[in-house]
C-alpha cells in the first residue's frame, strides 16, 4: 500500500501515452506541438506516446518490484526507463517540432 500512488500514476501515464500513440496529441502542451506538420502528427504521437508509455510502465513494474522485492531495484528501474522514455520524447520534439518549444 505504500507505493499505491505510484501504481495509479503509472496507469494514468500509460493511458495518456496510448492516447498519443493512437494519434490524439491534444494531451501534449500546445507549445510542444505547434510546429508539428499535419502529416507528421501520427509519427510525432507515436514517438511521444512510446516514451510516455515506457515511463508509465516503469512505474507500474516498479510498484510490484518495490512491494515484493527491493526498493533499490525500484529506483534503478525508474531511473533507467525515465532516461529511455525522455530520449524518445526529446527525439520527437527535435525531429517534428524543430526544438523543445
Amino acid at each position: 500500500m505504500e507505493y499505491l500512488m505510484m501504481l495509479i500514476l503509472g496507469v494514468f501515464i500509460c493511458v495518456l501515452g496510448i492516447t498519443n500513440i493512437k494519434g490524439n496529441i491534444s494531451t501534449i502542451h500546445s507549445y510542444n506541438r505547434r510546429k508539428v506538420k499535419e502529416e507528421d502528427v501520427p509519427k510525432y504521437g507515436k514517438a511521444v506516446g512510446t516514451g510516455t508509455v515506457i515511463i508509465g510502465a516503469s512505474m507500474i513494474v516498479s510498484y510490484f518490484v518495490a512491494t515484493f522485492w527491493s526498493e533499490v531495484a525500484m529506483g534503478v528501474i525508474i531511473l533507467a526507463s525515465c532516461i529511455v522514455g525522455l530520449a524518445f520524447i526529446l527525439y520527437a520534439q527535435f525531429k517534428y517540432n524543430k526544438g523543445i518549444f
